[in-house]
């Protein structure tokens, strides 16, 4: 396991082509979604959910989405079908992460969904903490109604994206990440004080 500081230092999305089996086991599994589920979470209401893409389903529900996008788009080219059956098999696993965030009397929905946000986060950390990599995306199956049906995703629940986890085939390369001075401030002073 890698230590906190060097974990939060050296994570890096890495692309899903680059992403190869092995994947977790079902005990780094247990223990990845263990540590995803550790997030602010005021009110205890656990707003999120977890759906694994893995086994016989993956391919299937891969097929679903492509015969969808046909009907809404017409005949799709060799390579956009295959792109969409392949779409849950990409990398060994893919977890999809949903807010169930409602109203609530005490607690914001805006709350529920930034404990997601963080579920996710959690995720992708533990699962580089395990020696995986990941990358969270969402494209349009996250944003259809009828595609988000087909995987299990009820009436009201939103998709916070689909992270894919894998082995990387590569050493991941950094980008640039923004400058302190751009995204960091002081609290201004109140006026008339």
């Amino acid at each position: 396991m890698i230590d906190a500081k060097t974990l939060l230092a050296t994570r890096r999305s890495v692309s899903i082509p680059a992403l190869r089996a092995p994947g977790p086991s079902e005990d780094a599994l247990r223990d990845i979604l263990t540590a995803a589920s550790r997030v602010p979470d005021h009110g205890k209401l656990a707003p999120w959910r977890f759906i694994l893409f893995r086994g016989p389903a993956a391919p299937a529900l891969g097929r679903a989405m492509a015969d969808l996008a046909e009907r809404r788009e017409g005949p799709l080219s060799e390579a956009r079908r295959a792109y969409e059956e392949a779409r849950f098999t990409r990398a060994p696993l893919v977890v999809g992460i949903v807010s169930t965030a409602r109203p609530h009397f005490k607690i914001p929905e805006w709350e529920q969904v930034l404990s997601a946000g963080a579920a996710t986060m959690n995720l992708i950390h533990a699962a580089h903490a395990h020696g995986f990599a990941a990358n969270w995306i969402t494209e349009w199956v996250a944003y259809d109604e009828e595609a988000k049906g087909l995987m299990g995703i009820g009436e009201g629940e939103k998709v916070v994206g689909f992270v894919y986890i894998g082995t990387p085939s590569e050493v991941p390369s950094d980008r640039p990440r923004p400058e302190l001075s751009v995204v960091v401030s002081d609290a201004p002073m109140p006026v008339g004080s």
